[in-house]
């Protein structure tokens, strides 16, 4: 009896253990998250109250017999997967935090620009919710956009799948309750192999990020420039023929077209404005890279664009048909060795190739017809590693 006592004690007390570990981790980790959310900027003289009942009106909760859009339907608050062509609520709040009202008002009730007037049309708020409005993005400009709380569905799994682990255990050496013994064992295998997958799926995506599409400071769209505007990559990223990195254009290249053109057939004037404003300013448009490869792994432009003649979309897929820029390859070293070990190198009419003699003598013989990136020693580890 004691024995058993001492088997069911040690059970409950290891239960217990786990079950006040999770509590703590989610009283910890909600006391962490949600720190600062609490903390209101009062901006302009106006009170939380009327911040909050701003935010109300923003969002379409006031007045209750509202007869046009809320402002969120065009203006988001949270950032989304979607393009979304309007400029965000933070993006007004930056633009009008150091204007006074008069300016604001002028903005939503008379609008330039075709679109924003199309859009602003029968706007039903009075000047006194409007102010409330204002007051509402002032602060959300000094406060910033609010955080969204980041998935811990994985980690809920891992410990569920941890505590299925430690049950099986206990039933296999101290419990033996279950009258069916292959029970326990099978939970037990089927929890930790499922553990095991997780860590080496999380192991493998470690420094990989395919479909990244950071927001970018300009609502710029690929789809819009190069599909179906026709305009060259290289008009843009000027240095990748001959350097080791594409290169980001500045500011003062996009006032070739946009200095004629000020007003977008999607984004209306707004985006278009912030690159005007930043060559007019001196300031720089801080683009977000997309594009990340390790510290340890070595890649050039000039090698793959003007010396192996590689379009763009190789690497960096249909980017004519995407409005928001985004990672298209994993950029794994699995794929840049089997792409080299399948890409055709264009090398008989190219200069850059004239030093391997000995392959061109064999390429008039007939005794091969094709090079690939591999032959030429694309996958010698000191070429990427070095």
């Amino acid at each position: 009896m004691n024995k058993i006592h001492i088997r069911k004690s040690c059970g409950t007390n290891l239960f217990c253990s786990i079950f006040l570990a999770v509590n703590l981790f989610f009283f910890f980790s909600t006391d962490v998250l949600g720190a600062g959310e609490s903390e209101s900027l009062i901006a302009g003289g106006y009170s939380a109250d009327e911040i909050k009942r701003g935010e109300r009106f923003f969002k379409g909760l006031l007045p209750f017999e509202r007869k046009s859009p809320a402002c969120i339907s065009c203006h988001n608050i949270l950032s989304s997967d979607t393009l979304n062509w309007n400029p965000s609520a933070f993006d007004i709040a930056n633009k009008f935090a150091a204007k006074d009202f008069n300016e604001f008002r002028s903005a939503v009730l008379e609008p330039a620009g075709t679109k924003m007037t199309a859009s602003h049309v029968e706007r039903d708020l009075g000047e006194e919710d409007l102010k409330l409005v204002k007051a509402y993005l002032d602060n959300l400009a000094q406060q910033g956009p609010p955080h969204v709380k980041p998935s811990i569905d994985n980690l809920l799994l891992f410990l569920l799948l941890g505590v299925l682990i430690t049950w099986a255990l206990l039933e296999l050496i101290f419990f033996r309750k279950v009258k069916i013994r292959a029970i326990p064992l099978v939970v037990f295998l089927g929890a930790f192999g499922w553990q095991v997958k997780m860590v080496v799926a999380e192991g493998v995506r470690l420094g990989r990020q395919q479909d990244y599409a950071p927001d970018q400071p300009v609502k710029f769209s690929h789809k819009v420039h190069v599909g179906e505007n026709g305009i060259d990559c290289m008009y843009c990223h000027t240095t990748a023929e001959h350097s080791k990195s594409a290169g980001i254009p500045a500011a003062n290249l996009c006032l070739n077209c946009h200095i004629l053109i000020r007003e977008g057939t999607n984004s209306g004037k707004f985006e278009i404005a912030k690159v005007v404003d930043a060559v007019a300013e001196g300031e720089n448009l801080e683009w977000i890279r997309i594009h990340n490869l390790p510290d340890h792994v070595f890649f050039s432009h000039a090698v793959h664009v003007g010396s192996g003649k590689l379009d763009c979309n190789t690497c960096h897929g249909p980017v004519e048909e995407m409005h928001v820029m985004k990672q298209f390859s994993d950029l794994s070293m699995g794929w840049c060795v089997n792409c080299h070990r399948e890409t055709r190198v264009d090398f008989q009419d190219n200069g850059y190739y004239d030093t391997y003699v000995k392959l061109h003598e064999d390429l008039r013989a007939g005794k091969i017809d094709t090079i690939r990136a591999a032959d030429i020693g694309a996958n010698d580890c000191m070429r990427c590693h070095y």
